[in-house]
């Protein structure tokens, strides 16, 4: 059975077709982030270094030419509907949050966020969509965008091309481990943000308590002094 499925695949992947596949599969990713676009990718590459096919240079390209159309549009429905889609979203929900941590930092770092964000799953739907609706300039935009579509796409076709090579008599095992290497770094990067919200939760918390309490003295000392 797994080798009636490793020949499939492997039959489709020496195809043209697969190249289609891959640029709608980035592109959809990008202002639709259901789809995984990270998990074909690595596939890709680690049947490009297991069996020669597909083309590890035109994986990248065609990744990275995906990517960069996909957060295009993502920017134009930014641009149209940015704020009715934000109206739309759940005060304190993660996605809201996202969205107004992605604002505060195109406003402190700029198109750097892209590049960042094109990392992280949703927030790079995330960064796109906020960018177009803050009215960010299309130039800048697209100069940023570039380079965070083709690093990602050397870096993603990396990991699988890694474990394709480690693995070359065994493909399908070397799906599985350029996978959990993208899962891991996924989960550390989860684990690492989630720690961070709390520290600036109870950081805020603290503050707060502090202020209460200076706000308390000096009413304190306003009534004393009344007296």
């Amino acid at each position: 059975m797994n080798d009636a499925i490793l020949q499939a695949v492997e039959d489709f992947v020496s195809t043209p077709w697969v190249y289609l596949a891959l640029y709608a599969i980035a592109t959809l990713d990008g202002f639709f982030p259901v789809v995984p676009s990270e998990t074909l990718v690595i596939t890709l590459a680690v049947f490009a270094a297991a069996n020669g096919e597909p083309n590890v240079v035109l994986i990248i390209v065609v990744a990275a030419l995906g990517a960069f159309t996909g957060d295009h549009i993502s920017y134009y429905i930014g641009r149209k509907s940015g704020a009715r889609i934000y109206a739309k979203l759940k005060p304190g929900s993660r996605t809201r949050k996202a969205y107004d941590g992605v604002a505060r930092m195109l406003e402190k770092r700029g198109g750097l966020v892209l590049v960042v964000a094109r990392y992280i799953p949703g927030g790079r739907t995330a960064a796109t969509l906020t960018t177009g609706a803050t009215a960010y300039p299309l130039r800048s935009f697209s100069l940023y965008d570039t380079i965070a579509a083709v690093s990602w796409a050397v870096y993603s076709t990396a990991i699988g091309y890694i474990g394709g090579h480690a693995f070359e008599e065994q493909p399908l095992r070397g799906v599985m481990v350029g996978l959990g290497l993208a899962l891991g770094i996924t989960l550390l990067h989860e684990g690492f943000r989630y720690l961070r919200e709390r520290y600036v939760t109870a950081k805020r918390g603290g503050d707060g308590v502090r202020e209460e309490e200076a706000a308390a003295g000096e009413r304190a000392e306003e009534a004393a002094r009344r007296r």
